[in-house]
């Protein structure tokens, strides 16, 4: 009977704990039912929306948020440089969101090519420190994106603040989806789900 040595080597060095041999872990992908919904637009969505552009700070872009028929989120608007504003953002507000179970955030949007933001922020306020990260869109195409929590960054009004933490998944209180790509024009991201992975 032929035996493989390799393996015999590698089978015994496990089993006396000695010798170079290792282990790698493969983590194997998560079930759709293993991740958390956030939002969707079903009808069941309890979170509660609202648009904050930079007319707060005196600029002049504009946005929405509208369902559409296929039970997405559709945001759109139009971003302008002028008065030094250039984002338009919506958020929606959790009453506590304790997300420390999770690696990350996976998203299915279907975006104009443009760039844009996820955030997250303790406070749920607009004027709080957030964390985020940057995503790309595809013109025309459904694409599912994974952001893992260790990219996000903290910021606050462009800025990013000093002698602050990462993001405390355990506490969440708001997200926010932001365009402030510094590029003057229409914009539009159609939103079917956001969920914890």
């Amino acid at each position: 009977m032929r035996t493989n040595t390799g393996l015999v080597v590698l089978f015994l060095a496990l089993l006396t704990g000695c010798g170079e041999a290792s282990i790698t872990q493969v983590t194997p992908p998560v079930p759709p039912s293993a991740m958390k919904v956030l939002v969707e637009f079903t009808g069941n969505d309890r979170a509660s929306w609202w648009i904050v552009n930079d007319d707060v700070m005196g600029g002049r872009s504009s946005s929405n948020i509208s369902l559409t028929g296929d039970r997405t989120a559709l945001f759109t608007g139009f971003v302008s440089l002028e008065n030094n504003g250039g984002f338009a953002s919506v958020r929606a507000g959790f009453p506590s969101l304790d997300l420390s179970a999770y690696n990350g955030i996976k998203l299915r949007v279907r975006g104009d090519g443009r760039q844009y933001q996820l955030r997250f922020n303790h406070a749920g306020s607009y004027s709080a420190v957030a964390h985020g990260v940057e995503f790309d869109t595809t013109p025309g195409e459904w694409t599912e994106i994974d952001l893992p929590f260790e990219t996000f960054q903290p910021s606050y009004r462009g800025y990013i603040p000093r002698g602050i933490g990462p993001l405390d998944v355990a506490r969440i209180r708001q997200m926010t989806v932001l365009i402030g790509d510094k590029k003057e024009g229409q914009f539009a991201l159609e939103i079917d789900w956001v969920k914890a992975y």
